[in-house]
This record gives C-alpha cells, sequence and structure tokens, in this order.
C-alpha cells in the first residue's frame, strides 16, 4: 500500500502542470521577497513551499543524510515508509532546481528592462499649459475699470450695463523686441444644459453666442520690452440674463483674450487669458409691504398678511401675519369655540423651467407635435427641444411658539405674529434671481420663479362661557396654507444705471450767464456796451459802480 501513495506523488510531482504552478507561483515570491533591505521574506501558502524546496537543496549538497526541516503538506502525507520519504525529497529537489533557475530568469529580464527604457524620438505627447504659459516670451492681463456689472430694471425697460477696462501685454526682459502677429478678444454668452436633449452630446450641451470681438492689432506690431495696454469698452443689452448656475442650466460671460507672438520669424504657441464676467440684475423695489388677505372656508379664519414683494439673497426679510375669526359663540350649548395655532412653517421654494434645444444631428429625434383639433385654424408649431422643470426648496423652517394670542370675546379674538425668512447657505449651488429669458432667433429659453409659502396647522378647542381655563380638544384639524409670489433680486446699492451716469448733452444745458464782450480801446464801445447791459433789479448799486471803475480807468489809458 504505501508504494502506492509514492507512485501517485512522484507522478503527480513530475507532471506539466505541477511544474507550470511552481513556476507561476515563484515568479509571486521573488516579487514578494523584494524590500528595501534586500532581505528575503517567507509568507504563507506556495511561497512556504518554494522557500523549503532550496533550503532542502542546500541541505542536499552538503550532507545527503540530514532530514529537512519542515516538508509541504501533500509530501507530509508520505511518511508512513522511509522510501516514500526519500523519493518526495528527491521529487522537490528537482522542482527546486527548476524553481531557482525561473527566479534567476527572471530577475535577469528584470534588471535589463530596468536598465534598458524604449523610447520615442518621433513621438511628442504636447506640453501642459502650464508650461507652455511659463515659457511664453510675454503675458497677459486685464484690469475693469467700469463698476460693477449691474443690469437695471427689468429686460423692457433696462438701458444695459456698461463694461470697459485695458488689457495689458507684457513682453518679459529676456526680449528686446517681440513681434505680435495679432492680439483678439471676444466676449461670448455660454449656456450650459445640465439635462441636455442628448446626454454626451457637446452641441445639445453646449450653446455659445458672440456678443463682441476685438482686433486690437490691424498688422504685425513690434513691442518693446515692458507694458503695453488695448482698451476694450462695451455695452451689454438690457435683455441679455444675469449670469446664474441652476439645477437645469448654467449661463456664464466668457471674456478670452488671444495674442500670436513670433520670436526670429517663428511663430510661438498662442498666449491665451480667460476670464468669467459677473452679470447681475438688480430690480427696483417698493419701500412699502405687500398686502394680502386670504380667507379659509368653511371656517371664519381670516389671514391679513405684509409681506416685501422684492427679497434678496443676503439678508432676512419680515412677514406679518394676523389671524381673525378664531373664535366662535354657541348659544345653545353656552360654549365658546377656539381655533388655537399650534405649528407654523414656512418654505422659499425656487421652480426652474428650460428649453434644452436639439442641435441638428439629433433635431429628426424630436417628438411628434399634436395636430390641432378638426375644424380649428391653428397650425401644429414644431418642437424646438424638451421643456425640462425642476422645484428645489432654498429655505425652510418650522415654529412652534413665538406669537400672541388673545381669546377675550367672539369678535375681537385674534392671533398675531412676525417672522424673518431667508435663503439657506447650506445648499450647494446658490439660488438663482427671477430670470426669463428666451434667446432671440433659437430656442434656448430660461425662467426661473419663487415663491413663499406658509402653512399653518391649527387645532379647534372649546370652553364654558368665561371660564376659559376649562379647555376640551375636540380632536378636529385644519392645515391653512398659503401662497406667495416672490422676485428674488439682487441689491442695487448705491450704483445707477449707466446712462444716468453720462455728462447731459447740449440740449439739456439751461439758459447761461450773459458773456461780456471784450473790451475796446475806444470810449464809443465801451459806451456802447455799457449802454447795452440790462441791470437786475437789486444789482443796479454794484453793477453802476463796476461800470464807473471801468470808465475811470479807459480814461486813464487816454492820457
Amino acid at each position: 500500500m504505501p508504494h502506492r501513495v509514492v507512485d501517485f506523488l512522484r507522478s503527480s510531482a513530475n507532471t506539466l502542470e505541477f511544474q507550470v504552478s511552481t513556476f507561476t507561483k515563484s515568479g509571486k515570491t521573488s516579487r514578494r521577497r523584494e524590500s528595501p533591505t534586500g532581505a528575503a521574506r517567507v509568507g504563507h501558502g506556495s511561497t512556504e513551499r518554494v522557500a523549503l524546496a532550496s533550503s532542502e537543496e542546500e541541505d542536499s549538497s552538503t550532507s545527503n543524510t540530514t532530514p529537512p526541516r519542515s516538508m509541504s503538506p501533500l509530501l507530509r502525507s508520505s511518511d508512513s515508509s522511509d522510501s516514500a520519504h526519500t523519493t518526495s525529497t528527491t521529487s522537490s529537489t528537482n522542482t527546486s532546481k527548476e524553481v531557482v533557475s525561473a527566479k534567476d530568469h527572471h530577475h535577469k529580464e528584470k534588471d535589463h528592462h530596468h536598465h534598458h527604457r524604449i523610447s520615442f524620438p518621433g513621438m511628442h505627447f504636447g506640453r501642459s499649459s502650464k508650461d507652455v504659459h511659463a515659457n511664453a516670451p510675454a503675458s497677459l492681463d486685464w484690469k475693469l475699470e467700469s463698476p460693477p456689472i449691474v443690469l437695471y430694471n427689468d429686460p423692457e425697460t433696462s438701458t444695459g450695463a456698461l463694461v470697459s477696462g485695458q488689457i495689458f501685454l507684457h513682453v518679459k526682459e529676456d526680449h528686446d523686441l517681440l513681434e505680435v502677429e495679432f492680439i483678439n478678444a471676444t466676449l461670448k454668452m455660454h449656456v450650459t444644459q445640465k439635462r441636455p436633449f442628448t446626454h454626451h452630446c457637446h452641441d445639445c450641451t453646449h450653446q455659445y453666442t458672440e456678443l463682441k470681438k476685438w482686433q486690437f492689432l490691424d498688422h504685425p506690431l513690434v513691442l518693446a520690452k515692458g507694458q503695453h495696454s488695448f482698451p476694450f469698452s462695451v455695452l451689454l443689452d438690457g435683455y441679455l440674463p444675469a449670469s446664474m448656475d441652476g439645477p437645469l442650466a448654467s449661463i456664464a460671460y466668457e471674456f478670452k483674450v488671444e495674442a500670436l507672438p513670433k520670436v526670429n520669424g517663428t511663430l510661438q504657441p498662442a498666449i491665451k487669458f480667460e476670464k468669467i464676467l459677473d452679470v447681475k440684475r438688480s430690480l427696483a423695489s417698493s419701500e412699502v409691504p405687500h398686502h394680502s388677505i386670504r380667507v379659509f372656508p368653511p371656517t371664519n379664519i381670516k389671514a391679513n398678511v405684509h409681506y416685501p414683494h422684492h427679497i434678496h439673497p443676503t439678508g432676512t426679510n419680515t412677514l406679518q401675519i394676523r389671524l381673525d375669526g378664531i373664535a366662535r359663540l354657541n348659544p345653545k350649548a353656552g360654549t365658546m369655540e377656539y381655533w388655537k395655532l399650534k405649528k407654523l412653517t414656512w418654505r422659499l421654494e425656487e421652480i426652474s423651467k428650460s428649453l434644452a434645444p436639439a442641435c441638428e444631428k439629433h433635431a429628426p429625434k424630436l417628438p411628434v407635435p399634436p395636430t390641432p383639433a378638426e375644424g380649428s385654424d391653428a397650425q401644429p408649431q414644431p418642437l424646438k427641444g424638451l421643456p425640462r422643470t425642476e422645484t428645489r426648496i432654498i429655505g425652510e423652517k418650522t415654529i412652534f411658539s413665538g406669537w400672541k394670542s388673545s381669546y377675550s370675546s367672539a369678535t375681537d379674538s385674534h392671533i398675531e405674529l412676525e417672522l424673518d425668512y431667508f435663503l439657506s447657505k447650506s445648499h450647494s449651488s446658490p439660488a438663482v434671481c427671477d430670470t426669463r429669458w428666451t434667446h432671440p432667433g433659437t430656442s434656448t429659453s430660461q425662467e426661473v420663479s419663487h415663491q413663499l409659502m406658509v402653512e399653518m396647522v391649527v387645532s379647534q378647542e372649546w370652553a364654558p362661557v368665561g371660564k376659559p381655563n376649562l379647555v376640551t380638544h375636540t380632536g378636529v384639524g385644519r392645515i391653512l396654507r398659503m401662497h406667495f409670489s416672490s422676485i428674488l433680486t439682487e441689491r442695487g446699492g448705491i450704483g445707477i444705471s449707466w446712462d444716468n451716469e453720462a455728462p447731459p448733452i447740449y440740449q439739456d444745458v439751461p439758459e447761461s450767464p450773459p458773456a461780456y464782450s471784450e473790451l475796446m480801446m475806444g470810449g464809443e464801445s465801451m459806451d456802447g456796451v455799457v449802454d447795452t447791459l440790462m441791470l437786475p433789479s437789486g444789482l443796479g448799486s454794484g453793477r453802476s459802480s463796476a461800470v464807473s471803475s471801468r470808465r475811470g480807468s479807459a480814461e486813464m489809458q487816454r492820457r
């Protein structure tokens, strides 16, 4: 029986699969044994078997009679006889020699690849923009000289905003003279659809509109080292939307400058400069708060609400509420029924609507518009994009106290409260001001609106007349919900529209005081000038003294 086990182990050890698996494991072992100090590490599993095999080879070379310290689990099962033990040791020794030779070959290949690298001199993968700008012979910068860009009033009446500044081209000290082919600048409005008509399509996601383009050089120009300025200005139209970053789309005004230098007759990489203009809109707000009255049938509760119609992204806004009709007398039962306020929640909501346009490539994929009804003259309008709508909460709070209640009589019972509501600062993206804009000639449109929602929970109680302390809950409750339209806009500050800052034109100049003609040496001309002057009332004495002094000086000159 033992010799059959030995034959089985000998045949399994000499198979090709066993040698291949041992070679694979030896490669992993050689990688594991590498360390900063060069010391060999012995792991578990296959690593332990390879390490023991190499140690057995060293022991067999010195003394064939010395038994190995430990054996693998597969070889350990053959310890039933001395012959089986000798045979398994021989097979493991042969295997260890193959493993050592394979390991040496692996190390040689690794050293070979380490010291000899393959290079491709004809292939250029480019450089980063930072490296190109660092080695550029010049640099670009700018300075805005106009006040913050604010579009005052609504798009229908706004006169726009004036933007002016200077572009600076700084030629470095390494170049005494630098030839510049051109210096161009562009101002574009960039609309990015966050839920485009077709995903992974650049034209469906991005829409560009060029607002202004400048060409500062008519021909190539040679510039000396130092700083050179190029002024620019543009009037943004009042119908343009303000900069925004909403959940459906974003609008940005991109200002880009590009200069092409030439050194020793060789064109260099273009020098680029990019900035984002922050365009805001400010609507005129009324100082008197808006007044609204709401009735909640079938109850007799009436709410008088005072709130500001225009709110701002920063700061707080005050809301005043007075509830009347919260008490009712029941003469038959001799009781008084009350509505008591238990909880109030206010919430600011932002409603965004967008029309995601389709590019020329994906335009045929638009759904077919519905056909008009029979007998109607209306024609089916082709769809130019897909509408998108999203509502998010930009401010919310719930309060359970803080109001004043009075239940003195059925006709004079009321609840008064005053609270502050504001925009939350915990949102990842800031709130977007009210916008309603449609690009002329295209299907791109954006609309953002806001509303204030107030929700009050009231419960009904009753008490005997004259004994308000004996309150009994009826278990009846109501939810009173109100919505108020609000306009979110930027603060105007102390700035005014650019057309109000302009100097007066010739027609607006009032009549100036009379001008004095040049004094003549002759007495006749002097007398003529004096006679034609009309002295206003109250100034006769002063003017007469001035005229007499002039006549005296003229007579002195004649003498």
